[in-house]
């Protein structure tokens, strides 16, 4: 992954946005020319009151006065015109443009690994896809419609003077160099400066999510004063980064309006001398010196937004390059395809034969392997437990197997072939995963259990019930499988939620099923349907279950137990008993917490 120095980028980040500009490439030259002709209107008008000035009122006379009206009236007209058009296409370009980076960013974010979902807290991510996004879509649309009228009056403004009365305008025009001198001094400071206060932004939201999701934890640990210190600590720390932006954002804007009303200084000095033959010209040159101040104003803002917006660029292009930790090779996605584009047809049946073959592993952010020339073979239909101690690294195995990383050395096979020469898609469709902690997405049981199986009809819906003992819950509720659970399915319990998702997992008939301590959050009752079911389902299926509670593993094929990120043992359960290891010494102690458990009633 690139480092912050790495990714900063040249012309305000501008050209990683061309890719998107394209697709408005016409709109935005449509933006463009209308925001031209909108200010050549503006550069107009004070030549109409020149003219005005000296013809009718030095000239004493009103012989063009009708075609002067009508040809006022008409400019005005048109530059109503234009100016709805622009503001209409910028609104366009703006909201669109918010959708297509959102969309890219989100899809984007489908690809990449767990490690970059470990590394990276939640409201970080969502500044990415929300926050960021936003302020490029109105730097694209407003800023753009806006750098376009502004420079262009000055340009024209400057024009103009140049023609009507060069000495007078290379003397107003003296303030732009000294304003593209403190743009220099200033612009270094600003941006970073509001690099940090993004960043700071960043943590603020990450606490306010957490502030939401771990209500119930908040007030049943009573620390609501303790979460509210430290989100006032937060919010201190990034008003006092603004309150420094702001004062050189400030200075910058009072150094530059200076130097803008020396301009209007100069044609009051020495345009006075115009005033008593020419009074048309000095009142255009006092129109133009007026009318700068305003675009000077504006490129002090533009180039503050900019550079605001150089940051939100730089944060998007950072996610938008991040490499996925595991990728499919090129020839691999040409015939599986890829996430968004899968070839359902070219998707081999899986048996379900799995073998690790001198497979060595180190997580992205480990130093010490945690698996070393490691081999394992699961024949089809196998049941394999992995048992440890909490935080023993059981999950390591699922995690290779599913490939949510690769491995450095070794292979893993799947029916013979290494998982690599087939798509992550093909593999992740023949695997049905239940964690312990289930999710649930926003809206109906129906919707939900459909996840698992698109394609599944009302029976074999009842079917996948009836298989994990889950019919009862759907029939407590007042509408069915199209009740409601909520937000993370919130609305029901955790044995109910188990439920469902394991429904879920079962619909989508997986030749490879995984259960991560499964029954480890649910109560006794509900663990026992949930062990019913798993005696069911895993037959005629791979099974990995990972497991806390060693009496649910007692009938696997095969028991693997870990040991601070290492598999230390291996065998069945009496065959482990007799070796009067490690896992004895688990299951002896969870044995005797148990019996005094039931004999304290």
């Amino acid at each position: 992954m690139k480092t912050d120095k790495q990714t900063k980028l040249k012309f305000f980040g501008i050209p990683y946005l061309l890719p998107f500009l394209k697709v408005y490439r016409k709109r935005i030259f449509a933006m463009i020319t209308c925001g031209l002709l909108g200010s050549a209107v503006d550069i107009i008008l004070p030549v109409f009151q020149r003219y005005a000035l000296n013809h009718y009122v030095v000239g004493a006379t009103l012989d063009t006065m009708p075609y002067y009206v009508s040809l006022f009236v008409i400019t005005v007209l048109a530059s109503a015109l234009v100016n709805y058009v622009a503001l209409f296409f910028a609104f366009r370009t703006e909201v669109e443009m918010n959708r297509d980076l959102r969309n890219t960013v989100f899809a984007k974010l489908q690809t990449l690994g767990l490690s970059y979902y470990n590394a990276n807290s939640v409201g970080y991510i969502h500044s990415r896809v929300m926050s960021d996004t936003g302020k490029i879509g109105s730097l694209v649309s407003w800023t753009l419609m806006d750098c376009v009228w502004h420079i262009s009056y000055l340009v024209g403004a400057i024009v103009v003077m140049l023609v009507v009365n060069w000495r007078l305008a290379l003397l107003v025009m003296l303030v732009l160099p000294v304003s593209a001198a403190f743009f220099a001094v200033f612009q270094g400071k600003l941006v970073r400066g509001n690099r940090q206060v993004r960043e700071l932004n960043s943590i603020i939201t990450s606490d306010f999510n957490e502030g939401i999701t771990g209500a119930k934890t908040i007030k049943t640990l009573v620390i609501q004063d303790k979460m509210k210190r430290s989100f006032e600590q937060d919010t201190a720390n990034i008003r006092r980064k603004a309150v420094h932006v702001a004062h050189f954002r400030g200075l910058f804007g009072a150094t530059i309006n200076f130097a803008s009303s020396v301009g209007l200084a100069i044609v009051l000095w020495r345009g006075g001398y115009l005033a008593e033959n020419e009074v048309g010209t000095f009142s255009l040159f006092m129109s133009y010196a007026q009318g700068m101040i305003e675009p000077m104003r504006w490129v002090i803002d533009a180039v503050s937004d900019l550079i605001v917006c150089q940051v939100n660029i730089e944060r998007v292009h950072k996610v938008l390059t991040t490499q996925p930790d595991v990728v499919d090779a090129p020839e691999v996605v040409e015939t599986y395809g890829d996430p968004f584009h899968p070839k359902y047809d070219a998707f081999e049946p899986m048996r379900g034969d799995i073998e690790l073959r001198d497979v060595t592993f180190t997580y992205p952010d480990g130093t010490e392997p945690v698996l070393e020339h490691f081999n394992l073979d699961i024949p089809f239909g196998s049941n394999v437990a992995i048992v440890g101690e909490t935080g023993a690294g059981k999950s390591t195995l699922v995690n290779l197997i599913c490939r949510f990383y690769d491995v450095n050395e070794g292979q893993i096979l799947v029916d013979g072939k290494d998982i690599r020469t087939r798509s992550q898609n093909w593999l992740h469709a023949n695997v049905g995963y239940v964690l312990q902690t289930p999710h649930l997405f926003s809206g109906t049981i129906r919707q939900n259990l459909l996840y698992g199986n698109p394609t599944a009809t009302e029976e074999d819906i009842n079917r996948a019930l009836q298989l994990v003992s889950a019919t009862a819950v759907i029939a407590r509720l007042d509408k069915g499988l199209d009740s409601d659970v909520g937000e993370g399915g919130d609305l029901l319990s955790t044995g109910e939620k188990q439920l469902i998702a394991f429904a879920r997992a079962i619909l989508c008939n997986p030749r490879l099923l995984i259960l991560d301590e499964a029954t480890a959050s649910v109560d006794t009752l509900t663990e026992a349907r949930i062990q019913a079911a798993i005696d069911r389902v895993i037959e005629g299926r791979t099974s990995i279950v990972i497991a806390h509670r060693l009496s649910t593993v007692k009938n696997a094929d095969c028991i693997l137990v870990v040991k601070n990120g290492k598999i230390v043992e291996r065998g069945t359960h009496k065959e482990l008993l007799a070796l009067g290891g490690y896992y004895r010494t688990l299951y002896v102690r969870q044995y005797e917490d148990e019996k005094t458990k039931s004999i304290l009633g």
